[in-house]
């Protein structure tokens, strides 16, 4: 493991060998008038690596997701993607929700394919698109089914597809497992890894779970209280060959845990 402290006027160096494809510089958002979210947040993002941003409740961790999507615009600083800045959505982003977000008058094959529908891709590709990545979050059998047909895992499992199917460089993911019960988190926080090692994404992960943060993540950022900064960048080296219980139970895993909570206690009252 490595720890960085942030410099506090430029964004922190990318991992080494690593190219980034996101930047964030000096980014701040003031709402209401008078009420600073977030202050002067530097973070560089690795390209084909995932991500997390971890910190205290009304840190601005969706804030901040929020505003690399595109949703909200900044009071101050700017967000850029491969150098070009971030003026609003666009298909170089894509979202998967803590709730789902799925259509509930549209079938699994169709919420999929909805992304694609927006862009207007004609129904034969999209669904043929839609098909396959429904097949590689395991609901092949399930196109016809609809929402309220599924459980909570699948739905979200729908959820990621819809994302995957839209081929964005960017996964931006807001507690996507936070819905589901431990067992379910910890199968689809595996389906996740396989998943992007075969799509070589770039994900923005957003989670409360120091556990999680530590085994699915390539960087942890963690924020101070709000007004959200960098408060520190660790980045976990575990070997992550074994199953999740396994990986769970290893020194270094146990080691990153506690660093990071002794670096997050501070900050929870």
């Amino acid at each position: 493991m490595t720890l960085a402290r942030e410099a506090p006027a430029a964004p922190p160096a990318p991992m080494p060998d690593e190219k980034p494809i996101l930047v964030a510089d000096e980014v701040g958002l003031v709402y209401g008038g008078n009420v600073t979210a977030l202050a002067g947040v530097n973070l560089t993002v690795p390209q084909g690596r995932l991500t997390s941003l971890l910190g205290p409740s009304g840190c601005g961790k969706t804030t901040l997701l929020k505003i690399i999507a595109g949703l909200i615009e900044p009071t101050t600083g700017d967000v850029t993607v491969r150098g070009e800045p971030v003026r609003g959505p666009g298909p170089d982003r894509a979202l998967v929700f803590q709730d789902f977000a799925l259509l509930p008058w549209a079938t699994v094959l169709d919420n999929v394919g909805y992304g694609l529908r927006v862009r207007g891709v004609p129904r034969q590709e999209r669904d043929q698109v839609a098909r396959h990545y429904i097949e590689e979050v395991g609901l092949a059998g399930f196109e016809a089914r609809y929402p309220h047909e599924l459980s909570g895992g699948m739905r979200q499992r729908a959820g990621l597809a819809r994302a995957l199917a839209v081929r964005s460089d960017i996964l931006l993911m807001d507690e996507p497992f936070s819905a589901v019960d431990e067992q379910m988190r910890r199968k689809l926080q595996e389906d996740l890894l396989e998943l992007l090692r075969v799509e070589q994404k770039t994900v923005i992960f957003v989670t409360h779970s120091i556990e999680e943060a530590v085994y699915l993540s390539d960087q942890v950022i963690i924020l101070t209280q709000r007004p959200g900064r960098v408060s520190t960048i660790v980045r976990p080296d575990i070997d992550r060959s074994g199953n999740v219980d396994e990986i769970r139970r290893t020194p270094r895993y146990m080691e990153l845990v506690d660093e990071i909570w002794a670096g997050l206690r501070q900050y929870v009252e």
